[in-house]
């Protein structure tokens, strides 16, 4: 049975680990590549599948018709995560992403979407993925096209499912465009940067005045990277959920890109484990850490993993 829902974009990462980031025009050696499986949507499937195990998650998606889909199927598969919600569009190539990272983590992405494109409202009603959607308690939308974010939302909302949407790079089309989308969501979230450019703030009373209007009962979850994150819902005061000291547990910063996936993988886990949201959240940002550690994008923890962390971390604050 199917708990866990996610929809959007599933890329072919090539990543080029450098010395630092290069200035306009200038040229940089590379010191390693990587070749790997990536996407946000992608990503999250595979983070919660780790925790939950196999055969709960499914990923709703679309790719082309060529061998790096095969390869993607594959991996998914091999991971835990149903791939039968996955849409083949004959004639497009799959996604694609080029990623640079510096000696800090810190990174440049550009994306080709590619057959991401092509999913559409229409699609999720394909019995395929119309019974994953039926079946899941949770649903999380990342960055399919924006009619299509709005219909699995609608869907999602009428099945009784927990929506959890992040937008990427739609937010920067502005609040009056994701509107019929916010009125079926129940955790909006975006880093403290994407908030600003929305909404033009990230202070936690002005986001959840300005998310209100339009949803009185969305929840943002603001995204603060080392900080940590901030719940923020109406009526209530803002809730700061603070981040793992990577530091003091000797644990090093390697790759931040796939963070906010594996973060957003682990929330959605544990509210279908049944975690209250503060602590999904803290979860969640465990996992987002964890992940930092490690250079693969796709570096969340397995449910083990997970747990070891969250006991150090309890045990460094003496809870």
């Amino acid at each position: 049975m199917i708990d866990l829902v996610c929809c959007g974009a599933i890329n072919w990462d090539i990543t080029l680990f450098v010395e630092r980031l290069p200035r306009p025009g200038e040229e940089v050696p590379v010191h390693e590549i990587q070749r790997t499986s990536g996407g946000t949507a992608a990503n999250v499937s595979v983070a919660a599948a780790r925790i939950l195990g196999p055969g709960r998650v499914a990923f709703i998606g679309a790719l082309g018709g060529d061998e790096i889909a095969e390869e993607q199927i594959a991996i998914l598969r091999a991971e835990g995560v149903d791939p039968s919600g996955v849409l083949r569009v004959p004639g497009k190539e799959s996604g694609q992403a080029y990623i640079i990272v510096g000696p800090e983590g810190e990174n440049e992405i550009h994306t080709y979407f590619g057959a991401n494109l092509h999913l559409t409202p229409q699609s999720l009603r394909d019995q395929e993925r119309l019974r994953l959607i039926e079946e899941a308690k949770v649903t999380v939308i990342m960055d399919p096209p924006l009619e299509t974010a709005k219909a699995l939302a609608e869907l999602s909302k009428e099945e009784g499912n927990r929506v959890i949407w992040d937008p990427g790079v739609y937010a920067e089309l502005g609040l009056a465009a994701l509107k019929g989308i916010l009125r079926n969501v129940d955790y909006f979230i975006l880093n403290h940067l994407e908030f600003e450019g929305l909404l033009g703030t990230s202070d936690p009373w002005e986001v959840t005045a300005r998310l209100g209007a339009v949803n009185p009962s969305v929840k943002a979850v603001i995204k603060r990277g080392a900080e940590g994150c901030i719940l923020c819902s109406s009526g209530e005061e803002p809730t700061w959920v603070r981040a793992v000291p990577l530091e003091r547990l000797g644990m090093r910063v390697v790759n931040t890109v796939g963070c906010g996936d594996a973060f957003i993988g682990a929330l959605a886990a544990s509210l279908v484990e049944g975690f209250d949201e503060v602590e999904a959240l803290r979860r969640g940002c465990a996992a987002g850490a964890f992940k930092a550690t490690r250079k693969e994008t796709r570096g969340g923890p397995t449910a083990e993993e997970l747990q070891e962390l969250l006991r150090r971390w309890a045990e460094l604050e003496g809870g």
